[in-house]
């Protein structure tokens, strides 16, 4: 080969590797975005789950190996177990990524009654880098949650801006190795 064509395929090989490094990170940072609803259908076969929001609207969500379900006393991973963890009319918030058309359940949250622990106060401290977020009770105890990385997704600049006005907030987590996971929040 002579210098000239060597030159060609060295820089041909490094786009190669600059483009398949890019979408493999661009793959690896799927976005996850998240909704509440009411569980209006469970299908084993297709391994789908239906929530309907409270503007009526349905999401068909995929359960999938990594797909988690949180709340009451349990935790159900993978898609056969999820679906088996999960009733008609539980009231949940999923965190989903999507691709193309398709919706994927990352985990589900039990939020309605029976699910994962709730607790409410005002809003006193957030640090999305320590993915923590503090709150004072309405008997004036402050306590500190973990955020999941979920939850920590979700904590958005308008929660960060409610936070510094001392917003009422209403978490749901659950108690991890004496510690108190939120899985959801929801700031008003």
């Amino acid at each position: 080969m002579n210098s000239r064509t060597s030159r060609h395929a060295f820089v041909f090989v490094l786009t190669m590797i600059s483009f398949l490094s890019f979408a493999y990170v661009l793959r690896a940072t799927d976005q996850t975005s998240s909704t509440e609803g009411v569980v209006t259908k469970i299908d084993h076969a297709t391994k789908t789950v239906v929530v309907k929001t409270a503007d009526g609207t349905e999401h068909t969500m995929h359960l999938v190996d990594r797909t988690v379900v949180q709340g009451g006393k349990e935790t159900y991973k993978g898609a056969d177990e999820s679906a088996s963890g999960l009733k008609e009319g539980s009231q949940v918030v999923v965190h989903y990524t999507t691709k193309g058309t398709e919706d994927t359940a990352e985990e589900i949250d039990d939020v309605g009654k029976g699910g994962l622990k709730v607790s409410e106060g005002t809003i006193t401290k957030l640090d999305r880098g320590a993915r923590t977020m503090t709150i004072k009770t309405a008997d004036g105890t402050e306590e500190t949650y973990h955020l999941t990385a979920h939850a920590a997704a979700d904590a958005g600049k308008d929660t960060a801006d409610a936070a510094k006005k001392s917003a009422h907030a209403t978490v749901y987590y659950t108690g991890q190795a004496g510690h108190k996971v939120a899985h959801f929040f929801k700031a008003m």
